[in-house]
Parts: structure tokens; sequence; C-alpha cells
């Protein structure tokens, strides 16, 4: 079995539920995919950092990868680990949904320098509205976004919404590869 197939199993055991649940984007749903309980899964948060670095390596500019918190928190510290674990230098970042109200009143959290070219990454997308929020702030503070990076696309707009602002875009998976 490959990475990506034992990945699809642990995403359908364990995250995505069955109901009737409100979206971030508002929209109503009979499914719920909860990524943080396979990205707080040893092996599904393994096979997710292995799968997105192999994919951020494909572009030799980016070294610097984040995304919005709480769903890219374990993904980032994924990839940066595989990538140490190959003695390859990445940093890493984190966006939070609004600035600090105290210490250094950071919005953005980590390693990222101004005319990076970064990744960003999430763990599952609908409309995109929450990591467009992020790339935004990304981008005011002076990144270069290369690649855009989710493990599952609901299929209701983002990826034409990324390609239509000209990220490059890839999802793992789209649910329907999972329902």
């Amino acid at each position: 079995m490959d990475k990506k197939e034992r990945l699809a199993e642990i995403l359908k055991d364990k995250s995505i539920l069955r109901g009737s649940f409100t979206l971030a984007s508002g929209k109503e749903s009979d499914y719920y995919i909860d990524g943080r309980l396979t990205t707080l899964d040893s092996a599904g948060l393994s096979l997710i950092g292995e799968i997105f670095l192999e994919e951020i390596l494909s572009d030799p500019d980016v070294k610097t990868v984040g995304g919005p918190t709480m769903g890219a928190d374990p993904i980032v510290g994924s990839v940066l680990t595989h990538a140490g674990i190959k003695n390859i230098d990445f940093d890493g970042f984190l966006v939070r949904k609004e600035a600090k109200d105290h210490g250094t009143g950071k919005l953005i959290e980590g390693n990222l320098k101004e005319g990076a070219s970064i990744a960003v990454v999430e763990d599952v997308v609908t409309t995109g509205g929450s990591v467009l929020k992020a790339i935004y702030a990304l981008e005011k503070a002076g990144a270069k976004i290369s690649k855009v990076l989710v493990i599952v696309d609901r299929e209701e707009g983002a990826e034409a919404k990324f390609k239509e602002l000209g990220y490059s875009y890839f999802s793992i998976f789209k649910i329907s590869d999972l329902l």
C-alpha cells in the first residue's frame, strides 16, 4: 500500500464525520472533515509531512512553509521534521487569526523573511476563505506565495479561486476521492 492509500484509510477512519454540520464558510453539510484527527495521529501526520515535502521540493525556491493556525500547526511541524531528517534547511511560520494584543503583537509567528518564496499549507478547504485571509497577511508582510497545499479539498470553489489568483495549488485528496 502506498502513502496516499494509507493516508486515505486514516482519513476515512478518523476524520470524516457524518451528521449535520455548519462549515466555516457558513454552508450546511451532512459530513464534516476534522483534519486535526488525522494531523494529530502519528502515522497520518508523518504521511502528510512526507507527501507535502515531496510536492514542495518540486519548486527549489521554496524554503519556507506555514499556514493559518490551527489547521497548519502540526502540518508545518511535520514538513519541517521531514526536511530536517533529509538535511534540507527549511523555515516555518504560522498565521494567527488576529494579531496578539500583548507582547510583540505579531500576526505572523515564526521564521518568515520578506521576499521569501513560501508554501502555504492547510488541512481542509471549502471555499478557501481562511487560507486566503492568511495569504493576504503574508503578502502584506512581503512573502511570495509559490504553492498552496491542502490535505482535502471539499470541491466547493477553493481550487478555482486559488488558480484564478495565480497560486500553484495541490491537494492530496478531493472529497470525491474519500466519500
